[in-house]
């Protein structure tokens, strides 16, 4: 429980550290641009109008990744299988990790 809390607050951290701000008018002059940059450095934007959120500007490749894992959260399976894996325990090294991956 511990774990899956600070796995949280850490992933929570990281995708506040991602964020940027524009607001709507330097959003609506340089979209492209935006992206590149978002893409570039794996963040994305909140497009902001009087201080007000209007939405999120999020790269394809992000919102690619964010789709995978919410398709795998929505499994049944693959949650079942998390929770065995939580249940269990044993432990890995790095070492054997990487050995069973083939790197």
């Amino acid at each position: 429980m511990i774990i899956e809390v600070l796995y949280n607050s850490v992933m929570i951290q990281q995708l506040i550290n991602d964020e940027k701000f524009t607001n709507i008018q330097k959003a609506q002059a340089g979209l492209t641009r935006l992206f590149i940059n978002a893409e570039k450095t794996s963040s994305f934007y909140r497009v902001l109008k009087n201080d007000q959120s209007l939405g999120v500007l999020v790269p394809d490749i992000i919102w690619k990744s964010l789709i995978e894992d919410l398709e795998a959260l929505s499994s049944p399976i693959y949650r079942g299988r998390i929770a065995k894996s939580r249940r269990d325990k044993k432990t890995y090294t790095s070492a054997q990790i990487k050995k069973q991956l083939g790197l």
